[in-house]
């Protein structure tokens, strides 16, 4: 079938609004109809070279939708399904998975199998998928093990966002970082995911919350979502105004942009026994510097992947603390816009204009 679609075709330039072709439901596969999706800075990584990527390809992958029809062997999912995708697609075999770390699964099963045509092409040409998603599209046709069923009140828009940022960023302090009752907090960059790092946080039930970023309008949502202290990193050092405000350093930090400045800074700011957590994309071949005398101290620096997530409990979890008012959505959506602005969006994003712009088809 064809469906209107925006393709990376070169590194650098804006994506290419096109009509494609989706493929049937193959065995174990589902196709849906794409409600909305999230820009999300992860897709910029590709745009612009920070992470590779064969071309052409289709991105997206903070998104939810309506299932349209399934595969053999499906049974999870039913047409009229309204479901959010992962990327962190899943075997449920592998020794990463029956140990409980399904989000960090190698597993190649999302894959078609060689014999089998593309699941997207555009004039005869393979397209790739990004994340085995590319929820940019009118359609998607996914593997059942990147899609979880939610309930039909959910609305989809806001749905989309668990999809990414929210997982990302909350799961990274409930499911990574495992932050206690009373600990202190500090949040670098409050765009999306970021936010969620601050929900995060006063979910788990942080008695200091730090919320660091240069935009005034993202600070402000941080402020209004839970963040106790605010820090504009261009009027003043984050790390020696965290060390002021906290007597010393934070026990959990969080580093939501993805740069390498940001994430060594996440690792100083730092109390004794500390742990810093790096959710954000720093570029491939960048290397992060600590001082290997503050590890004496037992200081931590981790990364996260999607959260740590087991993303068909958590998901559908995220969803009802939505639905019972505890996780305030609504206000994290700047802009809903059309398939046709997205490059406008990309732009906004790359200067930290909006914390999330979100595609409604």
């Amino acid at each position: 079938m064809d469906v209107k679609a925006a393709v990376l075709r070169e590194i650098n330039k804006p994506l290419s609004i096109e009509v494609i072709e989706v493929d049937d439901p193959g065995p174990n596969e589902v196709l849906i109809a794409t409600a909305a999706a999230g820009v999300c800075h992860s897709d910029l990584h590709f745009m612009n070279g920070s992470y590779a990527t064969e071309l052409p390809v289709v991105p997206g992958h903070e998104s939810s939708g309506v299932v349209e029809a399934v595969g053999d062997g499906v049974t999870d999912f039913a047409p009229g399904d309204h479901v959010i995708t992962c990327m962190s697609v899943f075997c449920g075999r592998c020794k990463l998975c029956v140990t409980g770390r399904p989000y960090l699964c190698e597993s190649h099963q999302a894959d078609r199998h060689p014999d089998r045509p593309a699941r997207l092409r555009s004039g005869g040409e393979d397209l790739g998928q990004l994340y085995h998603l590319s929820s940019f599209a009118e359609k998607m046709l996914v593997h059942e093990t990147a899609v979880v069923k939610i309930r039909d009140d959910m609305p989809l828009d806001r749905a989309a966002l668990i999809g990414c940022a929210v997982m990302t960023g909350f799961g990274a302090v409930i499911n990574t970082a495992s932050v206690p009752v009373g600990a202190s907090v500090a949040v670098i960059g409050c765009g999306g995911v970021g936010l969620a790092a601050v929900l995060g946080a006063v979910a788990a039930g942080a008695a200091q919350i730090i919320a660091i970023d240069l935009n005034p309008d993202n600070l402000a949502l941080a402020e209004q979502f839970g963040a106790t202290d605010l820090i504009d990193p261009s009027t003043t050092d984050p790390v020696d105004a965290v060390k002021g405000l906290t007597g010393g350093g934070v026990e959990y930090s969080f580093e939501a942009i993805g740069r390498k400045d940001t994430s060594e800074q996440a690792f100083e700011m730092l109390c004794t026994g500390g742990d810093a957590t790096v959710i954000g994309m720093v570029p491939e071949g960048q290397k992060v510097e600590v001082d290997a005398s503050e590890l004496l101290y037992e200081k931590t620096l981790q990364g996260s992947n999607m959260g740590s997530n087991r993303f068909r409990v958590d998901m559908p979890a995220l969803v009802e603390r939505y639905m019972a008012g505890r996780l305030p959505l609504d206000d994290m959506i700047a802009e809903r816009i059309s398939l046709d602005q997205i490059n406008e969006a990309f732009d906004e994003l790359q200067v930290g204009r909006f914390a999330r712009s979100v595609i409604v088809f």
